[in-house]
């Protein structure tokens, strides 16, 4: 029937059956790298967050401990204090028993 390719009538919608299909191609290349980037950028973000969290957890530490010293400091103190007071009534009782 047709020995020839340039005498078939269905070459130009083949040929721009062909293009078409390039373009897709590059199109969906396109998309694939904007992909890509996304999953790379969302990695870094990811990766950032990780660290800050390990950064507030150790200054939820911190602070834990800071209130905790000071917490123990007034304890002591409050101790210091009532010690203090008893050792004085116990004198002052003392003293009026004539010991």
């Amino acid at each position: 029937m047709y020995n020839n390719c340039s005498e078939c009538p269905v070459l130009p919608r083949v040929e721009a059956l062909e293009e078409a299909n390039r373009q897709h191609g590059r199109a969906h290349e396109g998309m694939y790298d904007r992909i890509r980037a996304l999953e790379t950028e969302n990695a870094v973000q990811n990766a950032h967050w990780e660290n800050v969290d390990g950064k507030l957890d150790e200054l939820t530490a911190m602070v834990r401990d800071l209130t905790g010293k000071a917490g123990k400091r007034w304890d002591k103190a409050v101790e210091t204090v009532l010690a203090a007071a008893v050792t004085g009534l116990v004198c002052f009782l003392l003293g009026r028993l004539g010991l």
